[in-house]
């Protein structure tokens, strides 16, 4: 339903490299903005990442960028407490998703009953939690709910993003979701 961006991350025409990021401004951008199309990972142009739904990009740590989902961006900005310009919010989301010097991403420990839906969590497999349920993630969309996991969980959402779903925040979700994620 997204692409993201990181930077430029391939190394020549759709060959990655071994760079995670190039930037701290991970964003989450609409497929379709103006009907503009162009080829992929070609040039020296941003590499195109794709995610199922924005709790997936949220949860890569990817915020919705100001300028084609400005909409989005402003509702998390209110979520985040409406203070911090991007560059601000990019700082706190990069220390929060980064592990200093080592270039790899943080996931963290939390009981799972103190969850809020919206959240991503591995046990034995990926889920997104919903307020009842935990919905297997797959890269073709969500499988059928499962009951929430009980005890410690590893958290793959960021605490800042956990703190902007606390704040209200809806991220959109792929229609295999099949649920509403608060109700």
């Amino acid at each position: 339903m997204f692409t993201g961006n990181r930077g430029i991350l391939h190394v020549s025409d759709k060959v990655m490299g071994d760079a995670l990021w190039k930037h701290r401004a991970w964003i989450c951008c609409t497929l379709d903005w103006q009907n503009r199309r162009r080829p992929l990972m070609t040039g020296r142009n941003w590499t195109e990442l794709f995610f199922l739904d924005e709790a997936a990009a949220m949860a890569a740590g990817h915020r919705p960028c100001a300028y084609c989902r400005r909409q989005n961006y402003n509702a998390f900005t209110d979520a985040w407490g409406g203070s911090l310009k991007a560059p601000q919010m990019d700082a706190i989301l990069h220390g929060a998703r980064a592990i200093p010097g080592a270039r790899h991403l943080q996931n963290h420990a939390r009981p799972a009953q103190n969850l809020l839906a919206g959240a991503f969590i591995r046990t034995d497999q990926i889920y997104l939690l919903t307020k009842d349920a935990a919905l297997p993630y797959g890269y073709g969309g969500y499988g059928q709910p499962q009951p929430r996991p009980t005890g410690n969980v590893s958290v793959l959402t960021s605490p800042p993003m956990l703190d902007v779903l606390r704040g209200g925040y809806v991220p959109a979700l792929h229609p295999s979701a099949q649920t509403p994620l608060f109700t």
